[in-house]
């Protein structure tokens, strides 16, 4: 199973009104991300930054994808430890600091997983699977800022 992987997003803007960048204030942020064989995502930046509020923005991608990576990493580092999770839930956040020179970064990512286990015996090792969970996830390892854990673990 070692090897490379690529993948492959069609970025397309669709915001222009009429006259392109003509202005910063003239174009809207409209983007729609499309991948072969899979439904489009209505994007823009975040609000702040004259976009969409209710299209995804790229902090909440990113933010989605270190949170869905976390959580079938740890599903199956629960299966390598004989761990039934039948639940599991994330309110995850994160904080992004801007620059003050146009720029800015993401300062750390929270998850914050609820999740349930088919026995009390097997609480422990569904804390410790966390860990291995982190130490497997693909998205978590190519980011340059901490992605923090503060799981729950409760029993069915």
């Amino acid at each position: 199973m070692w090897g490379e992987h690529r993948y492959a997003v069609k970025a397309t803007w669709t915001g222009n009104r009429g006259s392109g960048t003509s202005g910063y204030r003239d174009y809207d942020r409209a983007v729609t991300l499309t991948v072969d064989g899979k439904p489009e995502i209505a994007a823009s930046s975040d609000k702040p930054f004259r976009g969409d509020a209710t299209r995804w923005n790229p902090e909440d991608l990113l933010l989605a994808a270190l949170s869905e990576c976390h959580l079938l990493s740890y599903l199956h580092a629960c299966v390598q430890a004989g761990v039934v999770v039948v639940s599991y839930e994330d309110d995850a956040s994160g904080t992004m600091v801007e620059d003050g020179a146009g720029g800015g970064a993401f300062r750390e990512v929270v998850l914050r997983p609820r999740v349930v286990v088919a026995e009390e015996s097997m609480r422990a090792a569904a804390e410790a699977a966390h860990a291995q969970a982190n130490a497997w996830c693909f998205i978590a390892n190519s980011v340059n800022f901490p992605v923090r854990h503060e799981p729950v673990i409760s029993v069915a």
